[in-house]
């Protein structure tokens, strides 16, 4: 990752993760574990073995944070939080208070950005880990063999790392297109937008997932002219689709084009702007842009590791694990965005500490065994944890999905927040829940009640019995609760059931 130059708070930020004069430590003979990477997966399994008393190597070859510190879900979260503001400003009138539709200070959004992500960084910092007993290394590792790694340092030093057990953690990288022109444009990527000092007055997007949807409407809130391109058909296409149009209407509310569905056959560099030109529904399109993100998926951190000469298996999509993230080296583990499966931050947490309880206590903890909630944090949020209405084969039973309106919460109309709705997915049989999509204000908050749920094995009827404080948002869980024990009452006792209140009044 390059930061900017002479910016108080990137070099606070480097002195800190990428100190450029740290000294690595000589080796030890022999490490219990030696762990390449230091993002979320790679720290986590440190830390915890370290504090078991292992003897643990860790080696990061750029910035100690990885993604979600240095170019994912911190920076681009700082970011949210301004435009989801601007919302509110712009909106004030409605409550009483006079609107905001002025420019922002967009240099200063950046400095903010770039403040809060070096105050946090002392978290992730390599001193930290050092102060935990963890022996640092700042450098490039590679695999001598199947019980050895090599660590080449900038200055080109090397030192050889032997392990009893080690962890690869090195994360992804952005996808790129392999599509004529792509390189005379020079698109930005997560890894880099973050990086701008000035506002483009006019970006495209390429991609319509998570990150392509969130950095779409911070910048149009902004005031760039967006545009989205996607090959895909609808937003976020791997969530509900239904929950996907609320999205999708958010983003042309706050003025963003969408061309989903798109074919992208080439790009120019003109003298003045960047062209995009695309095929949609049969005919040829062409769109200008200042400045271009690329979003279009991610590929795992592998390249430079020389798996093969450790036995290590792997693909185009990552580093291939079996269900308790083994390797086929039995001495080595693989886990995060590295193995292409659920590349999130919480769930690099999560099979960091299966990597740990299966390598050091002969553990029996399963990938499969997860359930992983994920949310998109764009205005409204799309949260999701388990299973769709459409995955009945995978359930292996008939599903069945309640849902219940914002719009009919109070809370929610008290706030003005009705945009949205809950779905929750169970099955028909057994009312236990196996899914659930959230669309709408703190939807990634929400989701944490349905999550649980699925791994309690929780019926949607027993939130019924739930009490929820009044007025709050997740009281919606409560009125599912009884939407779904109305539902399973027969014909006859909900005759019988109107009848008794009926007498009671």
């Amino acid at each position: 990752m390059t930061l900017l130059q002479n910016n108080e708070h990137d070099d606070r930020l480097q002195k800190l993760v990428g100190p450029r004069d740290w000294q690595s430590p000589q080796p030890h003979r022999l490490y219990d574990l030696v762990v390449i990477g230091g993002g979320t997966a790679g720290l986590v399994s440190a830390a915890i073995a370290a504090g078991l008393g292992a003897k643990t190597a860790l080696i990061e070859s750029d910035l100690m944070g990885g993604d979600c510190l240095n170019y994912g879900c911190v920076p681009s979260k700082a970011l949210l939080a301004v435009s989801h503001r601007l919302r509110y400003l712009r909106e004030a009138a409605e409550y009483g208070m006079p609107a905001s539709n002025g420019e922002v200070d967009f240099a200063k959004i950046m400095q903010r950005l770039r403040k809060l992500r070096a105050d946090i960084a002392h978290h992730d910092s390599a001193q930290r880990f050092t102060d935990l007993g963890i022996d640092v290394f700042i450098g490039q590792g590679e695999f001598l063999n199947e019980d050895t790694v090599h660590v080449i340092s900038d200055d080109g030093g090397l030192r050889a790392l032997q392990f009893k057990r080690c962890v690869v953690a090195t994360g992804a990288h952005p996808a790129s297109l392999h599509i004529e022109g792509i390189d005379t444009v020079a698109p930005m990527t997560n890894r880099d937008i973050f990086n701008l000092e000035k506002l483009p007055k006019r970006l495209t997007v390429i991609g319509a997932g998570p990150i392509g949807v969130e950095m779409a409407q911070a910048f149009a809130r902004f005031g760039s002219k967006v545009s989205m391109i996607a090959l895909d058909n609808q937003v976020l296409p791997r969530e509900d689709a239904e929950a996907a149009q609320v999205v999708n209407q958010a983003l042309k509310d706050d003025g963003i084009e969408l061309f989903l569905g798109a074919q992208i056959t080439k790009f120019v560099a003109g003298e003045s702007s960047k062209q995009i030109r695309f095929e949609l529904n049969g005919q040829s399109h062409v769109v200008d842009a200042d400045e271009i993100l690329l979003a279009t998926g991610r590929a795992p951190n592998i390249d430079e590791l020389d798996l093969a000469k450790a036995g290590i298996s792997f693909d185009k999509v990552g580093v291939k694990v079996n269900d308790k993230l083994r390797t086929s080296n039995p001495r080595v583990y693989a886990a995060g965005d590295v193995i292409g499966d659920f590349q999130f931050t919480h769930a690099a947490d999560a099979m960091a500490r299966i990597v740990v309880r299966n390598a050091f206590f002969f553990g029996n903890s399963k990938l499969s065994d997860l359930v992983v909630p994920w949310a998109t944090y764009c205005d409204p949020e799309l949260a999701h944890v388990g299973l769709h209405l459409s995955d009945s084969e995978d359930a292996m039973c008939e599903l069945d999905a309640l849902r219940f309106d914002f719009k009919d919460i109070d809370r929610n109309l008290l706030e003005g927040e009705t945009t949205g709705f809950v779905k929750v997915v169970v099955e028909k049989e057994s009312n236990v829940v196996r899914g659930a999509t959230i669309v709408g204000n703190h939807a990634g908050d929400l989701i944490g009640e349905m999550t649980l749920a699925i791994q309690n094995k929780m019926k949607l009827s027993d939130f019924s019995g739930i009490i929820h404080a009044y007025p709050t948002t997740a009281s919606i869980f409560s009125r599912l609760g009884d939407k779904a024990s109305g539902a399973r009452l027969t014909p006859f006792v909900a005759k019988l059931l109107k009848k008794i209140i009926s007498w009671r009044r």
